[in-house]
């Protein structure tokens, strides 16, 4: 699987990468990696990381950081997951078949990760789209099928994160 991280967007969505990367942008940047390279949970998971203007990837101007990950995520199509909380990624993504997932999912799914006695919560569960009726999120309006199944946007997140899992 291959993981297309939008790299400013998760470390300031984390107070801990945040904190580094006040130190210093490198910091910021060193801390993301070192997190990402003790995630990898499979010997074929590839984590590609675009930063803004620094970038893993380089993007050339007039295109930018954005521009770079939607590429890429229409070049990897289902085989990729896109990390980003920024929704026009995440549409680009979707319309892509990648997987989608929120900085904030990413984030805590890897903090399950690193913590053996953490709970195993659902991840799905911090996707709107699987919240119940009840809920602020907007209800989905004339789904068919199963309605105790996921989308298939849920189940896509939902096995991109469980990658990230222990084993």
């Amino acid at each position: 699987m291959r993981w297309l991280i939008d790299g400013y967007n998760v470390i300031r969505r984390s107070p801990e990468l945040r904190a580094r990367e006040a130190e210093s942008l490198e910091a910021g940047r060193r801390a993301l990696l070192h997190l990402l390279a003790r995630a990898r949970r499979e010997p074929r998971d590839e984590f590609t990381v675009v930063f803004g203007r620094i970038q893993v990837i380089f993007s050339r101007p007039p295109l930018t950081a954005d521009d770079e990950l939607m590429r890429l995520a229409r070049q990897w199509k289902s085989g990729a997951v896109v990390v980003s909380s920024d929704r026009k990624i995440q549409d680009a993504a979707r319309r892509s078949a990648c997987a989608a997932l929120t900085a904030d999912q990413f984030l805590e799914a890897l903090r399950r990760h690193d913590s053996p006695a953490a709970p195993t919560e659902d991840p799905a569960a911090t996707n709107p789209e699987t919240k119940d009726a009840d809920s602020d999120a907007e209800p989905v309006l004339d789904k068919r099928g199963n309605p105790r199944r996921l989308s298939k946007k849920a189940r896509r997140a939902r096995r991109a994160l469980g990658r990230l899992r222990r084993p």
